[in-house]
């Protein structure tokens, strides 16, 4: 049974990979929390219910502090982490004049130091057992750009640059590294946005509409597994035609 730990896995994305993944019956499956509490304890408890191995567990993963005890938690309960998704990470609309430092190293902390400090606990683990999965999680804007988001598609191009690198210096470790970078997702981060926004977001897209979670989950699945075992290095963009 192999242990994945999921980060922000309590809504969108990770959630609906966690229920996505507790379908195969053969993971123990760590949500990790920050602030939503209430979510990550009911879909832990939903899991649990499935008969999966869940355990949901806060940590600020721009805190490597907190981030070492997650680890040693989830060592104690389930030996190591075999598989991890970086999904956890902040957004932020500005114009570049008004980008303050505070908010730029806030979303750097989070979305770049985030991956920094659980990768870097996995790793002792998965050197020692020569077998890993670390899939990381970026955007289209990370490769192409975006008006209003330089803080936000800096992080994700840095998170892309993180991806390509390690997976040339674990692969003879026989760890695998790649990155997921969707366009245009039906979650949370979209909440911001009106109706009328959002119409006219879906016209720029060739498929007509955003992404569903469950749709990313899918794709999550196969890069994960076995089946997807000579694959390493690479960014797989899932966006309905966006950046084509």
């Amino acid at each position: 049974m192999k242990t994945v730990l999921i980060t922000g896995a309590s809504r969108g994305i990770g959630r609906a990979t966690s229920l996505k993944l507790s379908e195969e019956g053969q993971y123990n499956i760590v949500l990790n929390y920050n602030n939503s509490k209430k979510e990550a304890l009911l879909l832990e408890e939903e899991l649990l219910n499935r008969g999966v191995k869940a355990l949901a567990l806060k940590a600020d993963v721009s805190d490597l502090a907190q981030v070492k005890d997650m680890f040693a938690e989830i060592k104690s309960k389930f030996g190591g982490v075999d598989i991890l998704i970086n999904n956890a990470g902040i957004s932020h609309s500005a114009q570049f004049q008004d980008l303050s430092p505070e908010k730029w190293d806030e979303i750097f902390s989070i979305n770049v130091g985030g991956v920094f400090n659980t990768i870097h606990c996995a790793l002792e683990y998965m050197l020692s057992n020569k077998s890993g999965v670390i899939l990381n999680f970026s955007s289209i804007w990370g490769s192409h750009g975006a008006s209003c988001e330089v803080s936000y598609a800096a992080t994700k191009g840095a998170i892309e640059a993180i991806t390509k690198s390690l997976a040339l210096e674990l692969a003879p470790s026989n760890i695998r590294v790649n990155a997921i970078a969707p366009g245009t997702v039906n979650t949370d981060m979209m909440k911001t946005y009106s109706m009328d926004d959002i119409k006219l977001i879906c016209k720029e897209i060739p498929m007509m509409r955003m992404a569903e979670p469950e749709e990313i989950a899918e794709l999550v699945k196969f890069l994960i597994s076995d089946k997807n075992s000579y694959m390493t290095g690479q960014i797989i963009s899932p966006t309905g035609g966006m950046g084509v």
